[in-house]
C-alpha cells in the first residue's frame, strides 16, 4: 500500500485530462464543486454523492478524556464534526482493488 496522497492540484489535472477543459476552467469547476459541498454542510445538510458516499455533520457532546501519559482527566468540549460514510459500491471497489494480488 502506498503513502501517497491525492492533492487538489492532481484532481485539477485529472479534470483537465479527462474532460478537456482548460486548466483554469478545471480549477474553477473543482473549486465550485467543493464550495457547494462546504455550503451544504455549513447549512446542516448532508451531501450524498451517488456510488461514492455521504458527507454529514454530527454534533459531539462534551465528554471527559484522559491524557494517556499522565492519566489526568481533561474535559473535551462539545463540537461539530464532518463524517463520511462510503457507499457499498465504493467499499466493494476498494476492497476488490486492495485484495487483488499482483501477478508476475
Amino acid at each position: 500500500m502506498s503513502d501517497k496522497t491525492l492533492t487538489r492540484a492532481e484532481l485539477n489535472q485529472a479534470i483537465y485530462r479527462e474532460i478537456g477543459l482548460s486548466l483554469s476552467e478545471s480549477s474553477d469547476l473543482l473549486d465550485s464543486t467543493l464550495e457547494q459541498i462546504i455550503r451544504a454542510l455549513e447549512a446542516g445538510e448532508s451531501v450524498k454523492l451517488s456510488s461514492f458516499g455521504t458527507f454529514s455533520i454530527r454534533s459531539k457532546r462534551q465528554r471527559v478524556g484522559r491524557n494517556p501519559k499522565t492519566g489526568v482527566e481533561v474535559p473535551i468540549t462539545p463540537r461539530t464534526v464532518v463524517s463520511f460514510h462510503p457507499s457499498n459500491l465504493l467499499k466493494e471497489r476498494i476492497n476488490k482493488a486492495l485484495n487483488e494480488t499482483p501477478t508476475a
